[in-house]
């Protein structure tokens, strides 16, 4: 194929040498000098005031190499290091550019200014100029014709890189879970968007959820990561709002001055300015009072406030992570939260879900906990099989409540563990605690009616332990609807009414009898389930 090569005049490097300018390494004419390299044409582009020396390198070219035609071609650009004007000018010229099928072009990106080089790698990278980069350097002593590397932005290296940046994403959005291989996909989802964010932006974030799912954990390790990436430089200052009450809230975090008030016998700095540079977590944002949300508000916006009893303004620079498991924006409406404020700590908003919308992720929770106590305590630590199985049931049937999330089932295999005999937990262990969590969440719950698992009591464990958690998750709701009816006829004809509709003639009582025999059940051993 016919090469063909597209580059800049070099208005310093091209003019080099005059008289003894074939003694030195002029890139646009070192281009035609390579012996392996045979150039059929080359777009010298240049502006009109350059003519003269485009006129001089185009004939100095076709001295060196006869085969090689150059066309000048004029672009003219007011400010050669304005992006917007090199870019509008490229893409235009790309437009304007009849490309062949039988030549391959070479864009060479050694001339030019920074700006003009950047804007032809990225429309190269981008289809608009079909070819490769050319890049070319002197030899020594500046000597021609020096050096060339032709780069193919479709080069598997390239995909390397690309691979390694996914990679990397891949190793933040772990780090962001703990190292925990989560398997919700709504919550993997959402660890993703807040990588992106924790690395793009430092407008505030807002974590939702009930206590105990995470949203400490999270605000810290969020930190950690900007911290890794050299986005912040200052501390992570953590407070519950729960915990700050009257003048000791606005101490504690605005600070105060020496004898503000009965028992300042010293200025105090406050964690709005410990925070200055790095992140300042609020959990429990909707128990702060309305006078401390204002102050908050204006060191939000202007970076400003005024300490307790001061008439010095401080200045802190931070980022605002809040948590809550209240809803603010109902909060607002009862007129117990600003909505001013709302708006500006919400500006990125993350609900986190709790334990019973991520049942799926017990299972990688259990291993990540007893990872951490095998470390601390410096020898391994893990469950029977029987032992684990019969724990995962009751951890994602209608009986585990979680009522702290998180917080309950960490605490909960801390006991397992604590109690097991050479660290390995055995259904000695499990079985008084599930009922002790039994009990407990129904202190916690009086009116909640505790029921064992449905497949729990038509199946054997083992057939159980067979069963996905998808598959027995279903399975569950068509058994309590096989439960409320008198015969397989009419659990059949409830389970599959839209699809009855459909169709001139059915047998749902053999639909459904197929279904429960994959899990190796009759309609007659239903029957004890209703005991």
């Amino acid at each position: 194929m016919k090469k063909v090569v597209i580059g800049f005049l070099g208005t310093v490097l091209d003019r080099r040498g005059k008289n003894n300018r074939w003694e030195c390494w002029r890139p646009s004419v070192a281009v035609c000098q390579h012996e392996d390299l045979l150039i059929n044409r080359f777009h010298l582009l240049c502006g009109r005031r350059d003519e003269t020396l485009a006129q001089l390198v185009k004939a100095d070219i076709e001295t060196v190499s006869p085969e090689t035609t150059v066309i000048i071609d004029y672009v003219e650009f007011k400010n050669p290091w304005d992006f917007e004007e090199v870019f509008s000018g490229m893409l235009d010229y790309s437009h304007h550019f009849k490309f062949k099928d039988d030549e391959e072009y070479l864009l060479h990106i050694t001339t030019g200014t920074h700006v003009t080089q950047i804007c032809v790698f990225l429309l190269t990278e981008a289809g608009f100029f079909p070819g490769k980069l050319l890049q070319t350097g002197p030899g020594r002593q500046n000597t021609p014709p020096g050096s060339y590397e032709i780069i193919d932005l479709d080069l598997s290296r390239y995909d390397c890189i690309a691979r390694r940046f996914s990679e990397q994403t891949s190793d933040d959005i772990s780090f962001l879970k703990s190292g925990i291989k989560t398997r919700n996909q709504h919550f993997n989802r959402l660890i993703s968007e807040v990588e992106k964010v924790t690395l793009r932006s430092d407008m505030p974030i807002l974590l939702s959820g009930p206590t105990g799912a995470g949203k400490s954990r999270l605000a810290r390790q969020i930190f950690e990561l900007r911290r890794q990436y050299k986005k912040i430089r200052g501390r992570f200052i953590e407070v519950n709002c729960a915990t700050l009450r009257g003048d000791m809230a606005m101490s504690v975090l605005f600070g105060h001055k020496k004898g503000a008030f009965t028992g300042a016998t010293e200025n105090r700095e406050g964690l709005l300015k410990a925070a200055d540079g790095g992140i300042l977590f609020l959990d429990e944002i909707g128990e702060l009072g309305l006078d401390e949300q204002a102050m908050l508000l204006r060191a939000v916006e202007e970076k400003q406030y005024l300490p307790v009893g001061s008439d010095k303004e401080i200045h802190s620079d931070f980022q605002l992570i809040t948590g809550t498991n209240r809803n603010l924006r109902q909060e607002c409406r009862n007129g117990r939260f600003r909505q001013d404020l709302l708006a500006r700590i919400k500006f990125w908003e993350f609900a986190i879900p709790g334990i019973k919308e991520r049942p799926e992720d017990i299972d990688p929770n259990i291993d990540f906990e007893l990872q951490h106590h095998s470390k601390t305590l410096g020898k391994p630590v893990s469950f029977s099989s029987e032992a684990r199985a019969e724990y995962i049931r009751f951890a994602v049937s209608k009986n585990g409540i979680w009522t702290a999330n998180f917080r309950d089932l960490n605490s909960s295999l801390a006991r397992m563990i604590t109690l097991s005999e050479g660290n390995r937990i055995s259904l000695d262990e499990v079985k008084p605690e599930i009922e002790k969590l039994k009990f407990e969440w129904q202190q916690e719950n009086p009116d909640k009616t505790y029921q064992e698992s449905l497949c729990h009591k038509v199946l054997a464990a083992e057939q159980l332990d067979e069963i996905d958690l998808f598959d027995r998750l279903q399975l569950e709701r068509v058994l309590e609807i096989c439960l409320d009816c008198d015969s397989l006829a009419e659990a059949g004809r409830k389970l599959f009414n839209s699809s009855l509709a459909k169709k001139s003639s059915t047998n749902d009582s053999d639909r459904l009898r197929k279904y429960l025999q994959r899990f190796g059940i009759s309609w007659k051993s239903i029957s004890p389930a209703r005991q």
